[in-house]
C-alpha cells in the first residue's frame, strides 16, 4: 500500500504538467453532425455564435470572394510551401471573419472566454470559433485554394484539474499534405478578423491568453 502511495506525488506532477487530448479520427464533417450544426456544402457556410453553437446564420461566400481570396493568399505566400500556405491561410481566414463578421454582427466578438456572452449571437467561444474556421477551410479546399494541407477534424485539450482556467478548448486542424504533421488554426485567441494561430497540435494549448501562440502574420 505504501509502495503505491509513494508513486502518488510523482503522478500528481505529470497531470499538472500535461493536458488531455481529445483526438478525433472520424471524417471531418462528423464534427457538425456531433455539435448539431448544419454541414457546410461548397461555398455556403452556417456560422456558429451565441455559445455552443446555439445561433447558425446562413452565409454563402459569393464568386467575387473566392477570387479575392485568392488574391489574399496569393499575396500573402512568400514561396510555394507548406509553411508559406499556413501563413496564407491565416490571412484568408482572418478576411473570411471579417466579411461574415460585418454582415452577420459577429464583427463585435471579444477574444477569449466572456462568460457573460453565452447566448449573445454576436459573440463566438470556442466551440463556434472551430467549428467557423473548419467550414472556412472546407471553402479553401472546395477551391482548389489549398495545395500542401487538407482539412482535419477538430479536437480538443484540457487540463481540468486546473479548474476553470483548464476548460476543454476546440481547435479546427489542417493537415499537411506527405508528412502528415497537424496544425491547430486558432481564432478563439483574438478578436474578429483577427489573423488565427497556426501551430503544431502538440505545441498548442491554452494555459492562458498570455501564453498563446501569436497570430500567424
Amino acid at each position: 500500500m505504501l509502495r503505491h502511495a509513494a508513486k502518488l506525488p510523482a503522478l500528481a506532477l505529470i497531470l499538472s504538467l500535461g493536458a488531455c487530448t481529445h483526438d478525433r479520427t472520424g471524417p471531418t464533417l462528423g464534427h457538425f453532425d456531433e455539435f448539431h450544426v448544419t454541414r457546410p456544402s461548397g461555398n455556403t457556410v452556417y456560422v456558429c455564435s451565441a455559445y455552443g453553437c446555439k445561433k447558425q446564420t446562413k452565409f454563402r461566400f459569393t464568386d467575387a470572394d473566392i477570387k479575392e481570396l485568392q488574391a489574399v493568399m496569393k499575396k500573402a505566400a512568400k514561396n510555394d510551401s507548406a509553411d508559406e500556405e499556413r501563413r496564407a491561410v491565416a490571412y484568408a481566414i482572418g478576411w473570411m471573419e471579417n466579411r461574415v463578421g460585418k454582415e452577420i454582427g459577429t464583427d463585435k466578438d471579444r477574444p477569449g472566454m466572456d462568460f457573460a456572452a453565452s447566448g449573445d449571437p454576436t459573440q463566438q467561444d470556442c466551440v463556434d470559433e472551430a467549428t467557423n474556421t473548419t467550414s472556412y477551410l472546407l471553402v479553401l479546399q472546395n477551391n482548389g485554394l489549398l495545395k500542401h494541407h487538407t482539412v482535419g477534424t477538430p479536437f480538443s485539450k484540457d487540463q481540468l484539474w486546473r479548474g476553470v482556467a483548464g476548460w476543454t478548448h476546440w481547435t479546427a486542424v489542417l493537415t499537411e499534405n506527405g508528412n502528415g504533421t497537424k496544425y491547430a488554426v486558432d481564432s478563439w485567441i483574438y478578436a474578429n478578423g483577427e489573423n488565427p494561430a497556426v501551430v503544431q497540435t502538440d505545441k498548442w494549448y491554452i494555459e492562458d491568453l498570455a501564453s498563446l501562440p501569436a497570430s500567424t502574420r
